[in-house]
């Protein structure tokens, strides 16, 4: 994967991958998951070619109740589509006064500015360690399928975390609208916000 702004995430993807199918190599993804609806289409893309470990971190989900509904549907939607024996879940703390501490004084930020690039960093960053600790090849994220957040963004950020960083766009190849497809077959929880309280409360105004 090279550094060029102009570089086609999705296609520099899909070459890593046909290279390693030629020379049978399946290599361990440690993957970043924010929901069900966004892991959807990735892990039906992505199964067949990576031992996939999935990782549900996201302390920016400071409702207790909403950060465990969301990953309840994560869980249900990798039982209910037959993918146990593929994936396999990774536990993680939840600390959520981390995360408020990391972004205090940007409460105010609009969606998609300073506050949310950190949030992005402080995901990734302790993706990078579990994909370490498990001894990965890499680690990426659900995260660049919304249609609403910025895959370079996104994709600098992580290679700011990581050499091992995979870069993604997963909305890609019409990879958001599968996942639309996905949610509304397993009947998937799709929330209307991101996930922090700062959010949602833009969300609501």
């Amino acid at each position: 994967m090279g550094n060029n702004d102009n570089v086609n995430y999705s296609k520099e993807l899909d070459r890593l991958i046909e290279k390693n199918r030629a020379s049978g190599i399946r290599p361990k993804l440690m993957l970043h998951v924010c929901c069900a609806v966004c892991a959807s289409y990735v892990i039906e893309y992505l199964h067949e070619d990576f031992d996939l470990h999935i990782l549900y971190y996201n302390p920016n989900i400071t409702m207790k109740e909403e950060y465990d509904y969301r990953k309840s549907e994560l869980e249900r939607y990798i039982k209910e589509a037959g993918y146990e024996k593929d994936v396999r879940m990774i536990e993680c703390d939840y600390d959520p006064s981390y995360w408020l501490d990391k972004v205090e004084g940007l409460e105010s930020e609009k969606e998609g500015g300073r506050r949310c690039s950190i949030c992005f960093f402080e995901r990734l960053l302790y993706t990078r360690e579990k994909c370490d600790e498990y001894g990965c090849d890499y680690f990426a994220t659900t995260l660049t399928i919304s249609p609403l957040k910025n895959a370079k963004v996104i994709n600098d950020i992580g290679r700011e975390t990581g050499e091992k960083y995979l870069p993604t766009d997963f909305k890609k190849k019409e990879g958001y609208k599968r996942s639309i497809e996905l949610s509304r077959e397993y009947d998937l929880y799709r929330q209307n916000y991101c996930g922090c309280e700062f959010s949602k409360r833009q969300s609501q105004n």
